[in-house]
């Protein structure tokens, strides 16, 4: 196989599991409305498809697995957790922020219209 062949699997395999760790974290918490649905999924798939490759290492080696795996088996595992990681990291951040009095309400036009 071609260099560019492997690296357009790879991308591909990145791209898959970014969008599968977007839609789990869609459906694990619904969202309020379609504004919010769009920026979670939006989050997912840069996050899966910049750290991707990243949390794959770091999880396959963490798990002592990572000589068992293939580079595509490697950024399908980790653009999904980073994708679906990003949402829960994001929240943490925005309750961290709220609790030491920053208002940092991602979503206010929703919460206005209640």
């Amino acid at each position: 196989m071609s260099e560019f062949a492997e690296a357009a699997w790879l991308w591909a395999a990145k791209a898959a599991g970014a969008v599968a760790g977007s839609a789990i974290s869609l459906a694990y918490i619904l969202p309020n409305g379609r504004r919010e649905a769009g920026i979670r999924f939006a989050v997912g798939i840069v996050s899966g498809l910049v750290f991707g490759g990243t949390a794959g290492l770091k999880i396959a080696s963490e798990l002592g697995i990572d000589k068992m795996l293939n580079p595509g088996e490697l950024m399908l595992m980790g653009s999904a957790a980073a994708s679906l990681c990003a949402w829960w990291a994001l929240g943490l951040g925005s309750r961290l922020f709220e609790r030491m009095g920053r208002d940092t309400k991602l979503f206010k036009h929703t919460e206005e219209r209640k």
